[in-house]
C-alpha cells in the first residue's frame, strides 16, 4: 500500500510540470470545452491577464493551489450539459485539497473540510443519503453540476488572496452566459443556481430569472443560522422537474 501511495504522489500532469507560463500560451479550445471557449471569448483578454498573473506569482516563488492543469476544470464539463450551478468562494488553501471544484477536494483527503462534512450532513438530512468518507464531488458535475468557484485560484496557505485579481470577471461572464442559453426552440435551458452565503449570492442578479435555492454558507461559522434543514437537493431537483429536466442523483459513489 505505500508502494502505490508513493507511485500516486510521483504522478504529475505535463500541464503542472510546465507551469502557469505555458498555460497562458494555450489557445482558449485547449484549455475547456469548446462551447465554454465560445461563450467566454468575450473574456478571452482577462484570461490571458489572469494567468500571466499567476505565471508572476509562480516565477516569484509562490504555491498556486490548485495546479495548473485543474485551474479551469469546471469549465471542462460542457456548457450545454450544465443545468445545476453551485457556487463557491474561493478554492481551499490547504495543499493537496483544491481540485478546480468548489466544495470538492481530492480524492484521498483526510479528514475532510469542515463545511464538505457539513454539506454531506445536509444531503443525509433531506434526502437519506450516508456520508462519504472521501470528497470527491465529480460524480456531480457528470449529470450537469456546475461546481464553481467565483475565483478559481489561491496562495497556499492565504485563503482569498487572489480575490480582486481579474478571476471575478471571468466567472461573471460565465454565469451570465449560462443564463442567457437558448434551446432550439428559443426558450431558456433548465437552470438552477445554489447559492450558498452572502457572497454566492451577489450572483443573484446574472441568473436572468433563473430560480435560486440560497441559504447561509455550510461552513461551520454559519451552517446553524440556515444551511442545516435548508433541503437544497430536493429543492434543486423540484425545480429541475418544474423546467422538465431530470433530477440530479445526489448519491456519490461509496469510494471515488
Amino acid at each position: 500500500m505505500v508502494e502505490s501511495d508513493a507511485l500516486f504522489e510521483l504522478q504529475q500532469d505535463p500541464a503542472d510540470a510546465a507551469g502557469f507560463a505555458h498555460l497562458a500560451q494555450l489557445p482558449l479550445a485547449e484549455l475547456m470545452a469548446p462551447d465554454w471557449a465560445a461563450a467566454l471569448q468575450g473574456v478571452e483578454a482577462q484570461l490571458r491577464k489572469v494567468l500571466a498573473f499567476l505565471a508572476d506569482e509562480e516565477a516569484a516563488g509562490h504555491q498556486l493551489l490548485p495546479p495548473p492543469s485543474n485551474v479551469l476544470r469546471a469549465f471542462r464539463q460542457p456548457f450545454a450539459d450544465v443545468k445545476v450551478l453551485i457556487v463557491g468562494q474561493d478554492p481551499y488553501p490547504t495543499p493537496g485539497h483544491a481540485v478546480g471544484l468548489s466544495f470538492s477536494v481530492d480524492p484521498h483527503v483526510r479528514p475532510l473540510p469542515r463545511s464538505l462534512v457539513n454539506i454531506y450532513r445536509e444531503l443525509e438530512s433531506d434526502l437519506g443519503i450516508p456520508p462519504r468518507v472521501h470528497g470527491d464531488l465529480s460524480a456531480w458535475t457528470e449529470q450537469g453540476v456546475l461546481l464553481l468557484n467565483r475565483v478559481l485560484t489561491v496562495r497556499a496557505g492565504a485563503a482569498g488572496s487572489h480575490r480582486g485579481k481579474g478571476w471575478e470577471e471571468i466567472t461573471t461572464a460565465a454565469v451570465t452566459a449560462l443564463a442567457a442559453r437558448k434551446s432550439p426552440d428559443g426558450s431558456g435551458m433548465p437552470l438552477v443556481a445554489v447559492l450558498w452565503g452572502k457572497e454566492a449570492e451577489g450572483v443573484r442578479p446574472l441568473l436572468g430569472g433563473a430560480p435560486a435555492v440560497t441559504s447561509p454558507h455550510p461552513s461551520p461559522l454559519s451552517a446553524s443560522r440556515g444551511f442545516f434543514g435548508s433541503r437544497p437537493f430536493s429543492r434543486v431537483n423540484q425545480l429541475l422537474r418544474e423546467q422538465g429536466a431530470r433530477d440530479v442523483t445526489w448519491e456519490l459513489p461509496p469510494l471515488p
